[in-house]
């Protein structure tokens, strides 16, 4: 069941599932939170009270919010590990990876650990060698862009399809078709595009201050990156030494936990087991 937290400027959308340390997962930009219906059931059945979050501007969340930034994101997390009552492990993806790192940085006695999937949290300039030898790299970056500049549903439609490589969920059509349909609402194309826009340099500016341990799971053919694996550990390299580690979960695009959500659980629950407290 839906429920709502407002905040300042707005209301976000979250439902709660199971019993025991709470875990809060975050999807990307232009996706729901239903991005994590095959993860979110493995964590509960494991023993987690689970809260899934809809970004601002994304699914049932409000529109018209005057900032989409990483930071914001941050404190909308933030604002509902409090109601719900923390600590709490935060999972984000793409561009909220970035923001569980500013949350985990900002209060690390409400954040016990975080988990980044394909996490934008550093500032790269794309390289014009790698976008001429990695023409996945390169399709990636150039229908990235496009959706940036126009708000196109069609092409964000085309990412999304170049972004689950080889196997897609079985369910991949009646989901899209669902998605194009909330992304045609007034307002919820602007929320994407602006968060397309917003450079994550809040992100990596937290990422030396990161305190909890954190995992960064990355699939190892995700576009967004020439190399996956080499960005996941720029990534650890920029945190504090020690707290971060990596996993690489074979033959997946930018959406492991939903592309292949068995192999993404069995990195994450090992790891929930050994920081989860509640």
């Amino acid at each position: 069941m839906t429920e709502f937290l407002d905040v300042e400027g707005g209301r976000i959308a979250y439902d709660v599932a199971g019993a025991g340390p709470l875990v809060v997962l975050a999807p990307g930009m232009g996706n729901r939170r239903d991005a994590y219906r095959f993860l979110a059931p493995q964590l509960v059945a494991a023993g987690y009270r689970v809260a899934n979050v809809d970004l601002r501007g994304h699914g049932e969340s409000s529109t018209g919010w005057s900032s989409y930034t990483r930071t914001d994101t941050a404190g909308d997390l933030l604002a509902l590990v409090r109601k719900l009552g923390g600590p709490a492990v935060l999972v984000g993806q793409s561009f909220s990876g970035g923001s569980a790192t500013i949350a985990g940085a900002r209060e690390p006695e409400l954040i016990s650990a975080v988990v980044e999937i394909g996490p934008f949290t550093r500032v790269l300039k794309p390289s014009i060698g790698a976008l001429i030898r990695n023409r996945r790299h390169r399709k990636g970056v150039l229908l990235l862009m496009g959706v940036a500049a126009t708000g196109s549903i069609r092409l964000w439609t085309r990412y999304l399809d170049h972004a689950f490589p080889g196997r897609k969920p079985a369910d991949y059509a009646t989901q899209l078709e669902a998605l194009q349909v909330n992304l045609r609402e007034p307002g919820r194309m602007t929320a994407a595009r602006k968060m397309g826009m917003a450079k994550p340099v809040d992100a990596a500016a937290q990422l030396p201050n990161l305190r909890c341990p954190a995992l960064v799971v990355m699939g190892t053919l995700d576009p967004d990156w020439p190399d996956p694996e080499v960005e996941a550990r720029g990534i650890v390299a920029a945190m504090p030494t020690g707290i971060g580690t990596v996993a690489m979960i074979e033959g997946a695009g930018h959406y492991p936990h939903t592309q292949f959500p068995d192999e993404a659980a069995a990195v994450i629950l090992p790891f929930l087991k050994a920081h989860a407290h509640a």
